[in-house]
């Protein structure tokens, strides 16, 4: 995805219509959270979608940047801002949070600089007290910084599909998690620390640090997984493991959310290797007779992801459905107007939220986070997600012999 454009001076000077509204009273609580986790939720606006028990992501960034003391972590694969919009509210709360002395490290992927907009990056830098850095991932093990991350004073973190990207808290279709769970807050912080170091030693043309062996992963209750394994902290469980073990585990139905899906790792057309790992325990599960809602984005649909979602609607208990969010009433707007989220509900007991699409790629080598929780009450909160979107006016079945348009988000 690209976004390194110039947007038309009428689009730069508008704010959405009832956004100011978002950012008046960014203390007031959730009425949906269970312990240690708020579920945040981006609705686009001028849908028909809604979600009044979840806060969305502006207000939930501005109350961690306002009540920082200390010291606030950011680890993004890009950055881009615009005026007048809510991630610009949001940049003012960062450097008032530097200018009031809180240490800012701010962690950026380098393949994410042709993604970001210049102006957000140079005024990211000009920030008091941030240090700002920028990781060739590709170095480390190949792949990119993939996840969107922050901490906050080592006591909060937010993990989710929002980019650092206006688009991502307005247009764009999203789920991500304010945590305030004491251990995992703590292995996020622990990411943040060996990609920090990383950083330091790629530029300085040294071996990449290994984390030190410890703690075993959790497998019960609540726990945070990343990728690339070898590069977790001691106690985070390995992603590209626990997805397809917990899809073993399903016993009736699995409601998945993505942007896109296929068993092909990303890159250039001609050299996409098979990735097999999460379409293997897919299609295993359906052949249980587990039941398998997957939707995904009406950007999954170019020539080579098309065929291998056709192969698996015509799968018994499987079915796919692919969403088209309206144009929003100022009209287009490059890279946006898309579902995003990347969340998983299994049989309303299990739910996955996290920052990983479901290609090869991303839980192999690239940085990513998903968080995953054994609570029923969760479960069904982002199951009901799932379930507005695939019972409205958006998602479409996908039909094995339709044909459909190549995708290119980035023109009108």
């Amino acid at each position: 995805m690209s976004v390194c454009m110039k947007f038309p001076r009428a689009l730069r000077s508008v704010r959405i219509a009832g956004l100011a509204g978002l950012l008046v009273s960014p203390l007031a609580q959730a009425d949906f959270a269970i312990a240690g986790f708020e579920l945040v939720h981006t609705v686009p606006v001028d849908t028909a979608l809604g979600t009044a028990d979840l806060r969305q992501p502006g207000p939930v960034w501005i109350e961690l940047f306002d009540g920082a003391k200390k010291q606030i972590d950011i680890g993004q694969f890009y950055a881009a801002d615009h005026p007048g919009s809510v991630l610009d509210e949001v940049l003012e709360r960062l450097e008032a949070a530097g200018r009031r002395g809180v240490k800012i490290r701010f962690l950026l992927e380098e393949k994410g600089l042709k993604l970001s907009e210049p102006a957000t990056l140079e005024r990211l830098r000009a920030i008091p007290n941030l240090t700002f850095r920028v990781l060739p991932y590709a170095r480390v093990s190949g792949g990119i910084i993939h996840a969107k991350y922050m901490v906050v004073d080592g006591k909060q973190a937010f993990i989710g599909s929002q980019n650092f990207d206006w688009r991502s808290l307005e247009h764009i279709h999203e789920t991500g998690l304010r945590i305030s769970d004491e251990t995992i807050v703590g292995q996020v912080q622990a990411i943040f620390e060996q990609d920090w170091q990383a950083q330091a030693a790629v530029a300085a043309n040294k071996p990449v640090p290994l984390p030190l062996p410890g703690q075993e992963p959790l497998r019960r209750g609540n726990y945070l997984v990343a990728s690339p394994q070898r590069y977790n902290p001691p106690g985070v469980g390995d992603s590209q493991l626990e997805l397809p073990r917990l899809l073993a585990e399903a016993r009736s139905e699995v409601r998945v959310q993505l942007l896109d899906y296929a068993p092909l790792s990303y890159g250039p057309e001609r050299s996409r290797p098979y990735y097999a790992a999460i379409d293997n325990a897919v299609r295993a599960a359906a052949a249980r007779g587990v039941s398998i809602k997957l939707m995904v984005s009406n950007w999954n649909t170019d020539k080579l992801q098309l065929p291998y979602l056709k192969s698996l609607a015509v799968l018994p208990n499987v079915q796919v459905r692919i969403v088209t969010l309206p144009q929003a009433s100022q009209g287009f707007i490059p890279y946006a107007r898309v579902i995003h989220s990347k969340t998983m509900d299994i049989d309303g007991q299990v739910a996955w939220v996290g920052t990983s699409n479901w290609l090869g790629g991303y839980l192999d080598n690239s940085r990513n986070l998903e968080v995953v929780m054994h609570d029923s009450a969760m479960a069904k909160r982002v199951g009901e997600l799932h379930g507005q979107l695939w019972d409205g006016p958006y998602a479409k079945p996908l039909e094995v012999m339709g044909k459909y348009p190549e995708p290119h988000p980035g023109t009108p």
